[in-house]
């Protein structure tokens, strides 16, 4: 064997190498908020104040993240969990938010909380373009990537629920007469004009009472009483947790039995149905599009067994009741699925490129047939709910899962 021989067959050797190290080199791409061993994740959250009862959202995700790391992380890298309590006041939103994209350096936010402190944020994340994904508020703005490329919602949007609440109305109540108790912001208005263009203009005058609160009020007492005596026989109840057990309880005790309709987001048996009375609260309807952690019949299945064990070893004094537990849960199971498909490359783009490449995954605790599916288009993903009602110690569905195009 000749020397140039051996040259040229170390040359090639060293080529082959170059070639099979290089690729793995150039897919670790980093932006700041992560590196090869860590994750830096940022969220606000109302621990405190009115609407204190989603707080349990931000505890579970933190103890799912507990468990993920526990297990080596993702892709070999541990999450770095920031949530802070910004009391669902969109100024200390803003603070709070600031500090985390500034000061802490976060890689991206999940699942903050409200649509009054997300929206007191949104162009602020964009211009940053820092991701803003998964937020933890049905409003129908969240799914513009056209103009708001960095932000992405995750739970059916408010106006469709909205609409199917209005269409079933219609459909069901003989002769209704309704009234509608709303929270005074952007997340009651959302619910309140989707909830009119499903009556559809030549119904908008079956609105007989129309009645808002402040999340700062101390009760809607006055509120309910109003709406009673304006003789609808029916309910639409647009309510944060807290209010929703006050409005439940209040109709019992002033023998108001309308058809009650409850907006999602405060369809807890921990939070509201038990707060409120359970037989105070039978008959309520509601959309929901997770299994309800008080059905018995999802006892079996491999999703519903995983989230009680989970549930067991990580939150042991939490009240299994609570809907909330099974929300952070699924959410905190959509991000971990975008972090696995952004292998090594952890930069903001591709945080987003990946929330948008989502395509018929299925987190656990979801319905039967309900997926998540998003493009580069369609920054909603989840566009179904299944109606249900409060019956006995549980929620349960009746008919078909319904999207916005049904």
């Amino acid at each position: 064997m000749t020397d140039r021989t051996v040259t040229r067959r170390s040359i090639a050797v060293a080529l082959g190498l170059a070639f099979a190290i290089s690729p793995a080199l150039a897919q670790k791409k980093y932006d700041e908020g992560a590196t090869d061993t860590e994750i830096k994740i940022g969220q606000t959250m109302p621990y405190s104040g009115n609407a204190s009862a989603y707080g349990k959202i931000g505890q579970t995700e933190a103890a799912v993240f507990k468990m993920i790391n526990e297990q080596g992380g993702i892709n070999g890298r541990k999450i770095n969990f920031i949530t802070i309590d910004d009391g669902y006041s969109p100024p200390k939103t803003v603070e709070m938010t600031r500090k985390l994209v500034e000061e802490d350096k976060v890689l991206f936010l999940f699942n903050q909380l409200g649509t009054p402190p997300n929206t007191a944020i949104h162009k602020y994340v964009n211009t940053k373009k820092v991701p803003h994904i998964f937020l933890a508020t049905g409003a129908s703005k969240w799914g513009n990537p056209k103009e708001f490329p960095w932000t992405m919602g995750w739970q059916p949007d408010y106006a469709t629920e909205g609409a199917i609440y209005a269409k079933h109305i219609l459909a069901n109540v003989k002769e209704p007469k309704i009234a509608i108790l709303m929270q005074n912001d952007d997340y009651g208005k959302d619910y309140y004009n989707g909830f009119k263009a499903g009556l559809g203009k030549d119904n908008e005058k079956l609105i007989v009472q129309f009645s808002t609160y402040e999340v700062t009020d101390p009760t809607v007492d006055s509120q309910m009483i109003q709406l009673k005596n304006s003789g609808a026989n029916v309910f639409f109840n647009i309510t944060t947790p807290k209010f929703a057990a006050q409005s439940i309880k209040k109709a019992a005790e002033i023998g108001w039995k309308p058809a009650h309709y409850l907006n999602n987001v405060s369809a807890s048996f921990g939070s509201v149905f038990v707060p409120a009375g359970i037989e105070a609260s039978q008959g309520v309807i509601t959309a929901m599009y997770q299994k309800d952690v008080t059905d018995t019949q999802w006892e079996k299945s491999p999703d519903f067994v995983a989230w009680k064990e989970f549930m067991a070893k990580y939150m042991p004094n939490a009240d299994l009741k609570d809907q909330n537990h099974a929300y952070g849960y699924a959410v905190a199971h959509t991000l971990i699925q975008v972090l696995k498909q952004c292998g090594d490359d952890l930069t903001r783009e591709n945080i987003m490129k990946q929330a948008a490449s989502l395509k018929a995954f299925e987190p656990p605790m979801l319905l039967p047939g309900i997926k998540i599916d998003t493009s580069a288009t369609d920054f909603y993903p989840i566009q179904s709910v299944q109606l249900a009602r409060v019956k006995g110690n549980s929620v349960e569905g009746f008919g078909e899962i319904m999207s916005s195009s049904n």
